[in-house]
């Protein structure tokens, strides 16, 4: 298989994390959590330091339903879940109001770059080759979740040779694609059957190919097949990647904001904001003691 190397800092997965025994409903969630400014955050903005929109922190997020990390509102209009949670809290610290603006996964690289958004917030995970291009301040630790239907006769996903033959639904551009599909090249090489991804960009649909049958499995963020399970019953955890990797807000390489969001962030823990965002969403086993800038990342060989 080929061979990921990950930071010492970075946990293999041994066990599904917990999820909260009551069933997880969004709709509980609309209400904002707000956090009072914070000055040492407001002191790390580096001076003459220009924001997309004046006196705003302009953050591309998801625009999809992608529940607990982004989904739409009961109002159908207002972004809500633990990226925008988080995003507010940041812009709170920030002395800032916050602009979340929908997008596509495959445009914040671009969108950042061109100075579209001031940060970009959709579960990213640092790895060494993004970090070539962008600067990161971390606030949770995600790892990658195989579901299934809940009467699935697949048990137990735990490594390369379980994904052999099976139609897996996966998101384009994403960490989870790459270690499929690197591992089903080294499946193929010994003779095993391929895998078929399945590329879905609405989770709505994913679910509904999944639960059909048209899937065999999904392989996505433990944040959200957690969510799943517990607000819906009708999937199931099989398995896990090889890996957990640190989920962080990103910016401009080098445009010196990331300090300022590392210190909003470790404010917010502080003060526990952070872990009532977290806690709300399920997300509790995601958790970090202080954020990092620019951490070890994932790399690939």
């Amino acid at each position: 298989m080929e061979r990921v190397i990950i930071a010492a800092l970075l946990t293999v997965i041994l066990g599904a994390p917990a999820i909260a025994a009551e069933t997880l409903d969004a709709k509980n969630n609309e209400t904002p959590i707000n956090i009072a400014t914070n000055p040492q955050a407001i002191a790390k903005i580096p001076a003459g330091f220009h924001f997309v929109n004046p006196g705003y922190l302009t953050v591309a997020t998801t625009s999809m339903n992608s529940p607990p990390i982004g989904l739409w509102a009961s109002d159908n209009k207002t972004l809500i879940g633990s990226d925008p949670d988080i995003a507010r809290l940041l812009a709170d610290s920030l002395g800032l109001k916050l602009k979340l603006v929908p997008a596509a996964w495959e445009d914040w690289p671009l969108g950042i770059t061109a100075g579209r958004y001031d940060v970009a917030m959709f579960n990213i995970a640092v790895t060494e080759e993004r970090k070539k291009k962008f600067d990161f301040a971390t606030y949770r630790a995600d790892n990658h979740a195989f579901a299934v239907k809940t009467n699935s006769a697949i048990t137990a996903i735990k490594g390369r040779e379980d994904v052999a033959g099976k139609r897996i639904i996966v998101g384009s551009g994403t960490n989870q694609e790459r270690i499929l599909l690197s591992w089903d090249e080294k499946n193929r090489a010994q003779g095993l059957a391929p895998v078929q991804p399945i590329y879905l960009n609405d989770d709505a649909a994913a679910t509904l190919a999944l639960l059909s049958g048209r899937a065999d499995a999904s392989f996505g963020p433990q944040a959200m097949a957690a969510w799943k399970v517990a607000s819906r019953g009708q999937t199931k955890i099989v398995g896990h990647g090889p890996f957990r990797a640190w989920v962080a807000v990103t910016t401009k390489k080098g445009n010196g904001l990331d300090v300022a969001l590392q210190q909003a962030i470790n404010g917010a823990i502080t003060s526990g904001e952070y872990k009532q965002v977290l806690a709300r969403w399920g997300e509790q086993e995601e958790a970090v003691e202080t954020s990092q800038v620019n951490p070890p990342g994932i790399v690939y060989q």
